[in-house]
């Protein structure tokens, strides 16, 4: 039996020694399955830093960063300065994990929800968010808040969770609403959420706030979901039940990642999400 675990746990680690993701590779496998909360953070965050140009002390905003496994990685990888921002997960365990790693100087974990952020407007060079995104910035106004906080000419650089392509006719799949062998449905109203990449390109080059707008899909995506949550299985991890199966069964017909990069353009506008806004414009 111990042998069988120990076979199993080897497999995981293997798994997320993925050869495609060098940086990712470098981390503790079972770190990184341990404190993983579904697809493999860190994959996505590699493959979303080839379009984005950090620099060593940058003001980094880390939206939506969960256990903080993404801050450290852009902490480590790029020296740059992290806050940690998540709704979830409380900051004095993110902050335990930061000083674990050795990040203590360069992350700042924050409780925050992403339409009520407490940071000064234009305070950070670049803004990242991996695999949160999708939950709050479908509204059309969400990017021109969300720009405010960075100076002219930052970054912004988000991965979702979207479609390839649109569902026939509008119609979800029968097998993403049955359930799997594992008892787990994989699609849920929070899945209105997906969307294609042609929204995401629509909605961000149709902003005046960014400019240089880049949306693409990760190619073969969804199979490096389906080896990351086999590997949570094996390992033991799972917070949810396996998506694996209804993954291989779609076999990157519709469910994969986008890609969304763009620059802040210098443009102002109301903060429409300000709980004061009425008090400064006189009305009361």
């Amino acid at each position: 039996m111990q042998t069988d675990s120990s076979d199993k746990i080897n497999e995981a680690f293997s798994i997320v020694g993925n050869d495609k993701f060098p940086r990712s590779g470098k981390y503790d496998p079972m770190w990184v399955l341990e404190n993983q909360m579904g697809p493999n953070a860190l994959w996505l965050l590699e493959w979303l830093c080839e379009k984005m140009d950090f620099k060593p002390g940058m003001r980094v905003l880390d939206l939506g960063c969960g256990r903080a496994l993404t801050s450290v990685f852009l902490a480590r990888e790029f020296g740059v300065k992290v806050w940690a921002a998540d709704l979830w997960i409380d900051p004095d365990y993110n902050w335990q994990r930061v000083l674990e790693a050795g990040c203590g100087d360069s992350i700042c974990p924050v409780r925050c929800e992403a339409h009520a952020l407490p940071f000064a407007k234009g305070f950070f060079d670049a803004v990242v968010s991996i695999d949160a995104y999708q939950y709050f910035g479908t509204d059309e106004l969400y990017l021109d808040y969300l720009s405010r906080f960075l100076r002219p000419g930052g970054q912004i650089g988000v991965v979702v969770a979207g479609l390839a392509a649109p569902f026939e006719n509008g119609v979800v799949p029968d097998y993403l609403l049955e359930p799997q062998s594992n008892g787990k449905v994989f699609w849920s109203d929070g899945c209105r959420c997906f969307k294609t990449a042609e929204f995401w390109r629509n909605l961000w080059a149709g902003n005046a706030k960014v400019a240089d707008v880049s949306v693409d899909t990760q190619p073969e995506g969804w199979k490096d979901w389906r080896d990351f949550e086999r590997a949570i299985e094996l390992a033991g991890k799972g917070i949810f039940p396996s998506e694996a199966e209804v993954l291989t069964t779609d076999g990157g017909r519709y469910m994969g990642f986008h890609r969304l990069v763009a620059r802040t353009s210098g443009l102002d506008d109301v903060n429409i999400y300000d709980s004061n806004l009425g008090a400064k414009v006189g009305i009361y």
